[in-house]
């Protein structure tokens, strides 16, 4: 009996390309490396621009010639600017907000996700609801109330004034949720029957756990609050309890000639660096935080 030798049929795939093939090196250049430089460029060039800007005269910046570098990097700008606006006290106003309401934040958004997945209460789906409604209505909205009603407590050009009416955060709370629903459930459990309670459980056990998540909510927080400028404009009318967005307004405001445009990016420069180095420190726990609990097995 002999064998019958079938040759290949059409239906077989063709050959995978080699992954140093020309094939493989063009769609990674075209679809991976030439959109990635594309948006990188669209997001550092203003900024190389304005600290480059910030350094050039007058002249310098109305020329009709291309001088991409400034002829000197005197800090003449900076020290013009921090002469004509108070930054010393704008800087610690802001450091202050930042800090203080980001840290509350992130302690009540942490609270609130763990009452919504580990504490048993009636109507819980529905609390988690009205948090998620919160995402959904501008801030604009409640400016008119918030300001009527910390006003009439006395709030006005103080510093719990410019925190308390931002201190509910709904995107934390819901971040952290789906962040503690990924958890192994025996661990949890485990610390129960060992007589661990609501607290300990959530201190010891959840938070350690949960630091990328955490850490992504306390960077989005910072960087909101430290750019927040229609409130702090609302409430603030004391130029010594002026946050920094607020006060470039002041020096906008003093500085409306076409000659100033160098003192306005220095002063830009000085608002903007800041939480510019503490984003570049931690960008890495916004990925980490937001892909934790994405996928469950």
């Amino acid at each position: 009996m002999t064998a019958v030798l079938t040759p290949a049929t059409a239906d077989q795939p063709p050959p995978r390309p080699r992954p140093l093939s020309r094939t493989n090196l063009v769609a990674t250049i075209t679809t991976g490396y030439v959109p990635l430089v594309l948006a990188t460029l669209v997001v550092v060039l203003p900024l190389v621009w304005m600290v480059l800007a910030s350094f050039k005269t007058s002249s310098e910046l109305l020329t009709q010639r291309l001088d991409v570098l400034p002829s000197s990097f005197a800090p003449t700008n900076y020290t013009t600017a921090a002469d004509r606006v108070p930054f010393g006290r704008l800087f610690l106003n802001s450091l202050v907000v930042t800090a203080v309401g980001s840290a509350i934040k992130v302690v009540l958004a942490i609270m609130t996700a763990y009452a919504l997945v580990f504490v048993r209460f009636p109507f819980k789906k529905v609390v988690f609801g009205l948090v998620l409604a919160t995402l959904m209505v501008p801030p604009q909205v409640s400016v008119v109330p918030n300001y009527v009603l910390i006003v009439g407590l006395g709030g006005a050009n103080t510093y719990w004034g410019i925190i308390l009416p931002g201190l509910a955060t709904g995107f934390g709370t819901f971040l952290l949720r789906q962040q503690f629903m990924s958890l192994p459930a025996s661990i949890i459990e485990a610390a129960e029957l060992d007589g661990a309670g609501h607290w300990r459980r959530m201190t010891q056990i959840v938070v350690p756990i949960s630091t990328p998540a955490i850490a992504t909510v306390a960077l989005v927080n910072i960087v909101f609050e430290w750019n927040e400028y229609l409130w702090p404009l609302v409430i603030v009318t004391d130029p010594d309890m002026m946050t920094l967005p607020v006060g470039l307004t002041l020096l906008t405001n003093s500085e409306n000639g076409a000659d100033s445009y160098g003192i306005l990016m220095a002063a830009t420069v000085m608002v903007v660096l800041p939480v510019l180095l503490v984003f570049a420190a931690f960008q890495r726990y916004i990925v980490a935080g937001l892909t934790q609990g994405a996928v469950k097995d």
